[in-house]
């Protein structure tokens, strides 16, 4: 349970220009949907050891954007997030396991005021200095929430039977880290 030797410890945060924070949900039980949040802050502090490092990240609710202005409105309003009472949503690493690529990150995510513990399979895929000299490093990770878990728990049965809306959501992270200093 190691470290890449590329990833060397210090400060890491986001750069939300060459990142994504994006789920799919599935529709009516025959489609899925898309999404992403668009704003997102997030800083890794890497030590000598797995052991050594944190994580924390926050995600602006009112950037919710799934493509359809009626539907991201539905979302950020009080049947889901309710971006006004709850302008964030919030994620902190409480482990971290694993070595080479391939890691499971262990974590606390609270969505409208609600802490469930989550976890994240999670690939490191390398460091690179790009041509302005900045040091980056790029994650991919995947996980599957319960929404109602997070008292997302707003429906409409349908005619055929089933939901509008499944209660399982597919979050996929790419992310660009960036080492300060």
């Amino acid at each position: 349970m190691t470290l890449p030797q590329e990833l060397t410890p210090g400060t890491w945060t986001l750069d939300m220009s060459h990142s994504e924070i994006g789920f799919s949900v599935r529709h009516a039980g025959i489609s899925k949907v898309r999404g992403r949040f668009t704003q997102a802050e997030a800083e890794a502090r890497v030590g000598d050891s797995l052991q050594d490092s944190s994580l924390r990240a926050t995600v602006a609710t009112a950037s919710f954007d799934s493509g359809d202005a009626n539907r991201d409105g539905h979302v950020k309003g009080e049947d889901f997030f309710d971006v006004e009472k709850y302008p964030e949503m919030t994620f902190r690493g409480t482990s971290i396991t694993g070595d080479g690529e391939d890691y499971t990150l262990t974590g606390d995510l609270t969505i409208k005021g609600v802490t469930q513990p989550v976890e994240l399979e999670v690939e490191f895929t390398g460091v690179a200095v790009d041509p302005f000299g900045a040091t980056r490093a790029g994650f991919s990770a995947e996980t599957e929430i319960s929404r109602k878990a997070f008292g997302l728990t707003w429906n409409a049965a349908l005619e055929a039977g089933g939901v509008l809306v499944s209660d399982k959501v597919k979050i996929n992270l790419e992310a660009a880290l960036v080492k300060q200093g």
